[in-house]
């Protein structure tokens, strides 16, 4: 890259005059400048361009003028608009208004990492302005804390649009914010601002950028592309969307939906407000189910379909806050790939803070593992059960269950557990009632899950194909649910001669703990409004004892 040696008593395009740098970083650098012609203060930002532009900067000096202005008219007050960019002295200038805040790079090296709240408040304001760009199909594609400015009283600005491609370099201002894709020099789209937007929240709570700038773009690239992820441990509650969106398969980050409720969750501090608020999901197409109880439920299979139900849980909270799968969530959703399980299903996955360390294999849900040996029933850790305080109101024909496994869930009159299977650290339960062919399984294990869309679709899914008549709906979501990382996935398969459609879900706990749920009913009951509402039922009730 070039670098541009500019005296301050040059002007640039021969009426901007250089006062003071505001801001730095690795191939960008922010001068507060005045506009002689019409003597007033502005923004003018330094990029460095590639050694042969190749003409390049020529072509894109329109291009980022109108791009920031689309922009900033769909968020007013929110974007900076580009009201002047010209190529010289080696560098692409861009002049905007002079931004009355200071760049949050600049907050956080200063005061430090900043609350959960104020983090969860400050990356909403990034996602509406993401939400308006990816609605117009505009990707910012060099989003980092130096192109966010925040006001006094808290409000952002974001600037940058229109620089993504601009010249040959792969990134141009902050490589350490770059995604996976931008560090191979791969296309990008909407899935790489929200890669750049967990990178932001992850340095606003932890005080630190996921993957540290190594002095050589190239070097700093290629750590992002190969390097795993520094768990997050200021997080707290926030570390399942960072983790979400920081997930190297562009694919399977979270989805717009679903940041935005996991950021409004920490906001309302009470994860039932949230839920509340959002309307009820859209059933059809939304709930991948486990295997009908029967001979596919043997031993091993009983193990494996605790890990299986803690995603199917996790997947559940997508559901309720974003959609089941088939449900429209926008433009952004199909163009990260992420929401369809929120990146393969309609929901979207955050890591859990208390995920099990790298390298910790889970057992799918269906996943055959075998135990290493019978164990009592008093052999297996589980929680207690105990009412939860904010449990939301029963439709008619319901009731509160609260389970010794440790979990209360609203069932339909009449319901009670068939079955009850318990291995070495795992314990599966089956509901349902005498002559109804439908079932809920609830699975709890305190075997480590790191990555619940990685066990659906590397464990789950390898064995669910081993069943006759298998076939996936829609992709494997990630999501949230009550706050935790989950991913939903939805399937049919042919059990003894009987075509069964399922929904899974599974959710991670504190430990490595998880809970999965599986929703099951034949296939031809699967749109009945009585099964709709069983579902919606078991995702708004479930509650794991220890909350």
């Amino acid at each position: 890259m070039g670098r541009a040696h500019v005296s301050t008593h040059e002007l640039v395009a021969g009426r901007y005059r250089l006062l003071e740098v505001v801001h730095r970083e690795t191939n960008r650098m922010c001068w507060y400048a005045e506009d002689t012609q019409d003597a007033r203060p502005c923004l003018v930002t330094q990029i460095g361009l590639p050694d042969d532009p190749d003409g390049t900067a020529g072509r894109v000096t329109s291009r980022l003028v109108h791009t920031s202005e689309t922009v900033a008219r769909l968020c007013p007050g929110r974007v900076a608009t580009v009201v002047d960019a010209v190529e010289e002295y080696g560098s692409l200038w861009t002049v905007t208004e002079w931004i009355d805040g200071v760049p949050l790079g600049d907050i956080l090296a200063e005061r430090g990492p900043f609350d959960h709240v104020r983090t969860a408040r400050t990356g909403l304001q990034i996602l509406e302005v993401l939400q308006a760009a990816h609605g117009e199909g505009i990707t910012h594609g060099e989003l980092s804390p130096g192109q966010v400015f925040v006001r006094e009283e808290g409000s952002i600005v974001v600037t940058g649009f229109g620089l993504a491609g601009a010249t040959l370099a792969p990134r141009l201002a902050a490589p350490s914010y770059a995604s996976p894709e931008q560090a191979r020099d791969e296309r990008i789209g909407p899935a790489a601002d929200l890669w750049a937007l967990g990178a932001i929240l992850y340095t606003m709570v932890e005080g630190r950028p996921p993957f540290r700038d190594r002095g050589r773009p190239e070097a700093t690239l290629k750590g992002v592309d190969r390097l795993p992820l520094r768990t997050p441990v200021r997080a707290g509650p926030l570390a399942q969307v960072v983790q979400g969106l920081l997930r190297k398969d562009s694919r399977e980050r979270l989805t717009r939906p679903v940041v935005r409720e996991a950021l409004t969750r920490v906001l309302t501090e009470d994860p039932d407000v949230a839920l509340q608020a959002a309307p009820g999901p859209r059933l059809r197409g939304a709930y991948a189910a486990a295997f009908h109880m029967g001979r596919a439920w043997s031993r091993r299979t009983m193990v494996a379909g605790t890990t299986l139900a803690v995603v199917t849980v996790a997947v559940g909270v997508l559901a309720a806050t974003q959609g089941l799968p088939g449900t429209d969530t926008g433009a952004d959703d199909s163009a990260t790939g992420a929401q369809q399980l929120p990146s393969a299903p309609a929901s979207g996955i955050q890591p859990s803070p208390s995920a099990s360390a790298p390298g910790t294999r889970t057992p799918s849900p269906s996943a055959s593992v075998s135990p290493p040996g019978d164990r009592t029933e008093e052999s297996t850790p589980r929680p207690t059960a105990t009412p939860s305080p904010s449990a939301p109101a029963l439709p008619p024909g319901y009731r509160s269950h609260h389970s010794p496994e440790g979990f209360s869930v609203a069932l339909p009159e009449g319901w009670k557990p068939l079955q009850t299977r318990r291995a070495e650290d795992a314990t599966r339960v089956i509901f349902g009632a005498d002559g109804d062919h439908r079932t809920l399984t609830v699975t709890y294990s305190e075997r480590g899950v790191e990555d619940p869309v990685a066990v659906w679709r590397d464990e789950v899914e390898p064995n669910l194909k081993q069943a006759g008549g298998y076939r996936r709906i829609g992709e494997i979501r990630a999501t949230t649910y009550q706050g935790r990382e989950a991913a939903d996935m939805e399937w049919v398969a042919t059990i003894d001669g009987v075509q069964l459609r399922t929904f899974g879900r599974g959710f991670l706990l504190e430990g490595g703990r998880s809970f999965s749920l599986r929703w099951t009913t034949p296939a031809d009951d699967w749109e009945d409004a009585e099964n709709e509402e069983a579902l919606k039922t078991f995702l708004r009730t479930f509650r794991p004892a220890s909350d």
